[in-house]
């Protein structure tokens, strides 16, 4: 489970990195909102399983309190589930 939780977390601070970065100046600048269209769904998508993997994670390497909401507020930030990738589910 802990694989599968690295492969979304990633995939998810990839997609949210790609929406803020890519995307949003892309609609902005160019007027063309096709970009956060194609990205926003799947980020979406991959958000909630995060979230929902997060919550499991909490139970299966016995996170306090304190962890999981760090894991949880590092989902919104970027680059924020990088971090949480190198500190507490790499070994």
């Amino acid at each position: 489970m802990k694989l599968i939780f690295r492969i979304i977390s990633i995939l998810e601070g990839l997609s949210y990195i790609l929406l803020l970065f890519v995307a949003v100046p892309i609609k902005y600048f160019s007027d063309n909102d096709s970009y956060v269209k194609t990205l926003g769904m799947p980020h979406g998508i991959l958000f909630i399983g995060y979230v929902i993997l997060a919550i499991i994670m909490k139970y299966e390497l016995a996170w306090k309190s304190k962890t999981m909401w760090l894991v949880l507020i590092a989902s919104v930030l970027p680059f924020g589930t990088f971090y949480i990738d190198k500190k507490y589910l790499r070994n």
